[in-house]
């Protein structure tokens, strides 16, 4: 891993040129090896903290690089009355689903793209989605998976890696799910499979999560309380929301050695008329905007004209963030710490610096601040 502290970004720029097709970019920064660092196995959270408000706050000034120590809910006071917080509300849905083949082998299925659903089934009792099925082999078509309850499923077709199948329920398809489905969470934290999941479906879940389709939380929420929020609306910080249904692409792995060549999966999004409305108001006042996450980082500068102005709507977002990104809407994040060598860690390297991004993690480490999803929380303004 590349650690050349103490350059500027002129010398950088000025001295990291290279050939086969990429003359006159600079390549330091771009290189997969550049966004990997040590982390202690213990320091991955398997649980969360016992209050949401609890768990550890590392506030960052990205322009002096300080790094200061609080608890979460003192997240109020590192905000600004005149500040805009802007939460992503997607819901994640229990979308894994563990059966059989008709044949007798295992198959687990996850429901890609549940938030989705035009055209996705002419009644309650019969979806379509694309799925990921893992299986001793490949589900050719025709392959039928029973799970509990009397759900079946059929595989239809598989292509990029992504299977679209065929759910037929007994009863409307969005109960049962709501039984039978498990909390998709990372691999990274380990549960016995057999047992119930009902913390981890009230714990995987932001309080303010609304609209159902995300496969994956937007974890820096996840210490947000409803006490916490209404003491940030009496401070007199604005509170609104954007929806990114979180979807697999947004952990899969970068297989490029130069991150450029990475292409991320689109996600669905949609920002209301009056949180664009808020949005631009308080950029066009000189005012922070907030982001809880790197979801609602990415919606609000996907959506953001080059105008600077966030435009309304909904669609697909494709955009990977890493460093030389121009930020036009986002001033301040909220985020929790990401695994090396993925594009999460990318994007707040956008945002603060890569160098200074490695060595705040360093000092995270030797805090011993717990990582990941259910890990601890950073504010980087």
């Amino acid at each position: 891993m590349h650690r050349l502290r103490g350059l500027d970004v002129s010398t950088i720029l000025l001295h990291s040129w290279k050939g086969n097709g990429r003359e006159n970019r600079p390549t330091l920064m771009y290189t997969l090896d550049d966004y990997d660092y040590h982390l202690p196995e213990a320091l991955v959270a398997q649980t969360p903290a016992t209050d949401r408000d609890g768990s550890r706050l590392l506030h960052l000034n990205r322009n002096s690089g300080v790094v200061s120590h609080w608890h979460f809910h003192d997240i109020v006071n590192l905000l600004r009355p005149s500040d805009v917080l802007v939460v992503n509300n997607t819901r994640v849905i229990p979308g894994r689903l563990h059966g059989r083949k008709a044949t007798g082998g295992k198959a687990e299925l996850l429901i890609l793209d549940y938030g989705e659903t035009d055209g996705r089934g002419s009644d309650d009792f019969n979806r379509l989605y694309r799925c990921l099925i893992k299986a001793s082999k490949q589900a050719a078509a025709g392959t039928r998976i029973i799970f509990d309850e009397g759900l079946v499923a059929e595989v239809q077709d598989f292509s990029n890696g992504v299977y679209t199948v065929a759910f037929s329920a007994p009863e409307p398809f969005d109960g049962l799910l709501s039984r039978i489905g498990r909390m998709p969470l990372p691999p990274y934290i380990k549960r016995d499979e057999t047992q119930p999941d009902e913390a981890d479906r009230m714990r995987y879940q932001t309080v303010y999560a609304r609209e159902q389709g995300a496969i994956a939380a937007p974890t820096a929420g996840l210490h947000f309380t409803d006490q916490v929020l209404s003491r940030i609306r009496e401070k007199g910080v604005a509170v609104t929301a954007v929806t990114l249904h979180v979807g697999y692409g947004t952990f899969l792995p970068v297989r490029v050695d130069d991150i450029r060549d990475h292409r991320m999966h689109e996600e669905w999004f949609s920002i209301p008329e009056e949180t664009a409305r808020i949005v631009s108001r308080a950029k066009t006042g000189g005012r922070r905007v907030v982001a809880v996450g790197t979801t609602s980082v990415r919606t609000l500068e996907y959506a953001t004209g080059s105008d600077g102005i966030l435009h309304p709507g909904s669609g697909r977002c494709d955009l990977f963030i890493y460093p030389g990104y121009p930020f036009k809407t986002v001033d301040a994040m909220i985020t929790n710490f990401h695994l090396p060598r993925s594009t999460l860690l990318m994007l707040v390297s956008a945002f603060a610096g890569r160098e200074t991004i490695l060595h705040t993690y360093d000092k995270a480490v030797d805090e011993k601040y717990r990582f990941f999803s259910y890990g601890d929380a950073m504010f980087i303004d």
